[in-house]
């Protein structure tokens, strides 16, 4: 939150552009196309695993639907039908493996994520001769599926004083995930999970059900985040999403989950995807060289590995 506050301050400073109210609305929507996948992802680390196919299965989720409807000619709503199976699919498999196999999440994922990328860009070749889905604009349930993930709330007078609505389910999927770790046995389950999970079944926690279960909420998110992207967008580029699950793991990082399992929370997954907001936007605002950005992440990164680390000893001490 510090962190936050300070940067916040500093682009206030040095870039007029970002004190505008329009400049705030993308802020929060850019903070939102990874803090609400950063949700799920930061509930998974938490229970002491890693997702490397999140961002990848975004977009596979994107062309089941787009393939479904356009190509084969089903309702859109099959298609949305036929994208939540999958990426539920995709999620339990990646648990399931994980579990059975006793191979770590890195290892299983980062696996998924080359076959998924593979998949991606086979299939959409295959049905369409491109690498692009096709639009989805004019098909049936098209603007109903709009109104739902991509509606545009207007927040004030000006142009880009509009409010995504894509904010206000990643606010309620935090809301939710936050309820569930403080306020549930599940939530005492996944901390337990990710903290000493030879511990946690020795009293009775089902450790292999709330990880698979947790892989199977990153599946739903990606779901409900392709719904979005495909509605606002109307296709998707099949090669996309590559590299988009180290921003989740880093959202969640730097808003203080820790690596090693057992400590984190939704909250601070969506103080690190504010962060990730402000920063993309603020360089911008500040007519700055985009290229820092990278370096500006990669040392958010270290320094919260740092302080978390720090953090965990000083607790241990106590």
């Amino acid at each position: 939150m510090i962190a936050a506050v300070v940067i916040y301050v500093f682009f206030w400073l040095v870039a007029e552009p970002f004190r505008s109210l329009a400049a705030t609305m993308t802020i929060l929507y850019q903070g939102s196309t990874i803090g609400l996948m950063a949700v799920s992802v930061a509930l998974l680390m938490i229970g002491g695993e890693f997702d490397l196919s999140a961002g990848v299965a975004v977009v596979s989720v994107a062309v089941v639907t787009s393939i479904t409807t356009h190509n084969l000619g089903l309702p859109l709503f099959f298609g949305m039908i036929f994208s939540v199976i999958s990426a539920m699919a995709i999620g339990i498999g990646n648990g399931w493996l994980m579990t059975k196999t006793g191979i770590p999440s890195f290892l299983i994922t980062l696996s998924a994520l080359f076959m998924l990328f593979g998949l991606n860009l086979g299939f959409t070749r295959l049905f369409t001769k491109s690498v692009a889905t096709p639009s989805l604009k004019g098909t049936p349930g098209h603007d109903l599926l709009r109104k739902i993930f991509a509606t545009e709330i207007e927040v004030g007078r000006g142009p880009g004083a509009t409010l995504s609505i894509l904010v206000i389910y990643w606010a309620l999927f935090v809301a939710i995930a936050t309820y569930v770790l403080l306020r549930t046995r599940v939530g005492n389950w996944i901390y337990a999970a990710g903290g000493n999970p030879n511990s946690a079944r020795a009293v009775g926690v089902p450790v292999t059900k709330v990880k698979i279960g947790l892989f199977a909420f990153v599946g739903f998110s990606a779901w409900f985040y392709s719904m979005h992207q495909i509605s606002n967008y109307n296709s998707i580029q099949a090669g996309s999403g590559y590299g988009n699950e180290f921003l989740y793991i880093i959202a969640a990082v730097v808003g203080g989950c820790a690596l090693t399992g057992g400590y984190g929370s939704a909250i601070g997954s969506a103080i690190g995807a504010l962060i990730y907001g402000m920063a993309v936007q603020g360089i911008v605002y500040a007519g700055w060289d985009p290229s820092w950005f990278r370096f500006f992440l990669g040392f958010m990164l270290l320094l919260a590995v740092i302080l978390n680390l720090n953090v965990k000893r000083f607790s241990a001490r106590k």
